[in-house]
Parts: C-alpha cells; structure tokens; sequence
C-alpha cells in the first residue's frame, strides 16, 4: 500500500508518498493540470510494485471535487476527501507550535489516511448524470440567493431616499418584472410621480398581473403622495444605484429562469427521478437539490441512520456522567438542510401522515422548527428506505396506522 498526502492549491500540490509503516518515499511540488496528473502518475509508479494495482494507491486531499479528483478516481486510486477542519484536528495531536507549511500538510495528510483510514469517508462515484444535477440546482440556488442579496441592497437605498416606492410596490415585490421596469423607467421620487396610468398599466399587463386597473390606481397614489425627500444631488446619486441594481435583478431573473429549465432537463433524465418526485413535499427542483446534495453513488449510506446523519437533521447527543444533553445540528450541509426542511413544510398539506407526525411532536411541546426538523428527519429515512428498494412512496408503508383524513389538511 501506498499512502499520499496531497494539499492542493490553485496552481500546484505538494505531495507525499509513505509506505504502510510511515516511511516517507517521495516528496514534490507538482503543477495542477494534465502535466501534473501526468507527474504523479510517474511518481507513484515508481515506488508502487511491478504487479501493483492502482487501488493500493490510497490519496488524502481536502476536497472531493474538480478535475483533479477527477482524474485521481478515474485512476483508480482510493480517494478520499477530507474535511479541512478534520485535517486540522489532526495536526493538532502532532503539532502544538502552531507552525505550518505545505509540505507538512501533505505529510498530515499522508499519515491521517494512513492510520485513520477505516473512519473516513471514500469520496462518492457519483454518476455522471447525477453531477450534472448538481452543478445545474447548485448554480440555480446559488443565483436565488443573489437575486436575495441584492432585493435587500436595492430595499435598503430605496428606504433611504423614495419609501414611497416601497409602499407603491409592496404587492408587486421588488423582484417583479413590473416592478423593475417600473423603477429603471422611474428611479426617483420627481420622475415616478410623472408615471402616466398607462404607462404602469402597460408595465403591469406585460407582467400578465390580475385587476390592473385597481392595481395600476393604488401605484399611481402611492407614488403621488407627499413624501419626504433627500437634496437633489443625493438624490440622483440613489437613483442611480437603484437604476443599476434593477437591471442586475432583472438579468438574475431571467438567468434563473433559464437554469431552472435545465435543472429540470437534467433532473427528469435522472433514473432516480420518479422516487424522488413520489415523495410528499418535492418537485422538481426541490427534488433535483436533493438528489445534488445526497448524491447517487450505490452504497454511499449504509444506513437510513448514515443519511440522516449526512443530512444535519439527526439530533446529536453530548452525555457525561450524570449530564445528558441532546442538541440540534448545526454544522451540515446548509443546502441539504433548506431543501429537506421545505420538502417537510410542503409535506404538512401534502400527506397525512407527516401532518400526523408533526401534530404529535407539537402534541410532546415542540416548537414549530423543532418539530419540522424531527418531519425532515423521518421523510429523509422513508427517502432511503424508497432508494434502497427502488420503489415509489406509499402512504400507508410510510406512515402505519396514521389517521386519513377525509379533508384537506391546513398548514
């Protein structure tokens, strides 16, 4: 067996090769790219034996993606990817001086695999399909937490000079497409108070709203109502910035419009794709997310216990002697976490039995969010025990003994 460290930065790796006693072998700076891939190759060949194979090769790094990790599976090493807070951890119990350098990380890295090996994490052969959902969800939420972002800068200037156009666009939503238009067209107090009814008229029918006519009558007042104002520089200066940040929120709508389309392409051609969907409380894209974050490597979980736990929604447990205290996680996966606890408030109108289940913690003392956490948790093992037997979700499997009910259920 061989064992090599290998820390990683933009534009090289330095390595370390040890042999199962800890003995080092061979210590380089590499190039990133196909000449250092190419290098490392040669390296390990050169200390692995003539009848070796390439799964004797055992690689630490702190990350499990990219290209680099890439071509590291695609060799045929074991590859794992290692938190960099574990690394951390590690050097710790070694080194109390606090000195570092790369090549002592790559030496940690080596020996951390090399000894510890059986209690980390092999990173997952996911599908090429089931990468590809990744990039796509994660590209598209990642520019819905931007569009966010920005809504509350272009909210915060808007306070700060034309709060009136705050209260003429309340029902609009400041990421509307009528809204917008409206604004770049008007960005200042004395320009929006010139706004014709059929000019917002028109900027509301092209946004296809309902009642135009009572809508386009309450934007017209609000923005000719009295208000006060900010000196005349000040004041274009904002407009301005509110000019820029409507055509920044429009651009990001139209964007995440069009990778929404491809989340769903990439997501419906995942084989995997009709048990999500046949879960309570996912659609498309809250299920392509899903899927993104848990991945679809067979084996990956060994247990409906190992995916809750890789979800973040398991409770943790710190006991010692007569203390015991049970707490919520709050290091995880941000991304799995929201999408699991909107697939569970969803799943409250959706099926009886979650509505059931979360009735019974609220019934125990729970507060709506611990409660909701406890929803996600079981809808994330119903979730496995469906991807394990490659079947759809039943109600009545699910939820034994849950009590139907005739009407619908209210949130």
């Amino acid at each position: 067996m061989l064992f090599v460290g290998d820390d990683w930065a933009e534009d090289h790796h330095d390595v370390e090769i040890q042999d199962e006693t800890g003995r080092k072998l061979a210590v380089r700076r590499l190039p990133e790219g196909a000449a250092g891939i190419a290098q490392l190759h040669e390296l390990i060949a050169a200390h692995l034996n003539a009848d070796g194979d390439p799964g004797q090769v055992v690689v630490a790094i702190e990350t499990d993606r990219g290209l680099w990790v890439q071509a590291l599976a695609a060799a045929g090493y074991q590859v794992y990817g290692l938190n960099p807070r574990q690394v951390a951890r590690f050097k710790e119990r070694y080194n109390l001086s606090g000195a570092k350098s790369d090549p002592a990380d790559a030496h940690a890295l080596a020996g951390m695999v090399r000894a510890e090996r059986h209690q980390l994490r092999a990173v997952a052969a996911d599908s090429a399909g089931g990468q590809a959902v990744k990039v796509a969800a994660r590209a598209h939420q990642t520019l819905i937490w931007e569009r966010t972002r920005h809504t509350l800068r272009l909210r915060s200037a808007l306070r700060e000079f034309f709060p009136a156009a705050l209260l003429a666009y309340a029902d609009l939503g400041l990421t509307g497409a009528d809204t917008l238009e409206l604004l770049a067209r008007a960005p200042a107090p004395a320009v929006a108070a010139k706004l014709t009814a059929a000019q917002i008229s028109a900027a509301l029918k092209r946004a296809r709203r309902r009642d135009v006519p009572t809508r386009t009558q309450a934007v017209n007042d609000a923005l000719r109502g009295p208000q006060l104002a900010q000196p005349a520089a000040v004041t274009a200066a904002y407009a301005a910035a509110v000019q820029a940040a409507a055509a920044v929120l429009t651009t990001l709508n139209e964007q995440i419009r069009q990778l929404e389309a491809r989340v769903e392409a990439h997501f419906l051609q995942h084989p995997d794709a009709e048990i999500y969907l046949s879960q309570p409380g996912i659609g498309t894209v809250n299920g392509a997310r899903v899927l993104a974050e848990f991945g679809d490597a067979p084996g990956r979980y060994a247990s409906a216990r190992a995916r809750k736990n890789y979800a973040g929604s398991s409770p943790i447990t710190r006991a010692s002697g007569r203390s015991k205290i049970v707490l919520s996680r709050f290091i995880r996966n941000d991304r799995l976490a929201d999408a699991l606890q909107s697939q569970a408030l969803s799943a409250l109108t959706a099926s009886p039995g979650a509505r059931a289940y979360y009735d019974k913690q609220r019934a125990r003392g729970l507060g709506h969010n611990p409660a909701l956490r406890q929803l996600s948790n079981r809808l994330a093992g119903i979730l496995h025990g469906c991807l394990k037997t490659t079947t759809c979700y039943d109600e009545a499997i699910a939820w034994p003994g849950a009590v139907v009910h005739p009407e619908p259920l209210a949130a």
